[in-house]
């Protein structure tokens, strides 16, 4: 894996707006006292989505505060895991699965629905700067393959001409209904369920 690197431009400061400051208070709250370095996970996870899906530095730095810890622990987190994202990525993030039952479903096609929509290269940003994507390993909707994840929601059951009709819709600046796109209720067989029919919830 190569060296992640936050991004060259960083804003100056960050702060929690009040959403964002009730959560965080919510969170510290379940870990003992002296134990809420235990919660920056979670509050890089917070600023994350507060500022349009990726973490400056001065976040970091004012997570640090928040929770009496050494600076350097949060850097160190926050680089770390790829989940963080270090440099802008739009308001809405595309996260495109190829891990094998994606792709052996197609989702080579998806890959190039957003490369014709968004950007050449992965990572790369629109040309309205509004969205990025990038290709990803296993998502966990294997059985609704091949899918992609745009911000925290699911897009299941794609093909290329699919895709690019949700991707319209972002550059838009619209919200794409998320879920299957073959009209299936959660995991069930793309021909129906054959059992539990007596069960409206199953």
């Amino acid at each position: 894996m190569s060296l992640r690197k936050p991004a060259k431009e960083q804003p100056e400061t960050f702060e929690f707006n009040f959403s964002s400051l009730e959560a965080a208070k919510t969170i510290v709250s379940k870990y003992p006292k002296g134990k809420q370095q235990s919660a920056v996970m979670a509050l890089l996870y917070i600023a994350q989505r507060q500022n349009n899906n990726w973490i400056p530095l001065a976040a970091m730095k004012y997570i640090a505060k928040f929770l009496e810890m050494p600076y350097i622990k949060v850097y160190e987190v926050a680089t770390f895991y790829t989940m963080y994202n270090l440099s802008p990525v739009g308001k809405f993030f595309i996260q495109v699965c190829t891990t094998t039952p994606c792709m052996i479903r197609g989702a080579n096609k998806l890959v190039e629905a957003c490369k014709e929509k968004i950007s050449k290269n992965e990572s790369e940003l629109s040309s309205d700067k509004s969205c990025s994507w990038m290709e990803v390993e296993c998502l966990g909707a294997c059985v609704n393959a091949p899918m992609m994840q745009i911000n925290d929601d699911y897009y299941e059951d794609l093909d290329k001409e699919k895709t690019l009709e949700i991707l319209d819709k972002i550059l838009k600046g619209e919200t794409p209904k998320p879920g299957s796109y073959r009209g299936r209720v959660n995991n069930e067989p793309e021909n129906n369920r054959k059992t539990l029919m007596d069960l409206k919830n199953a």
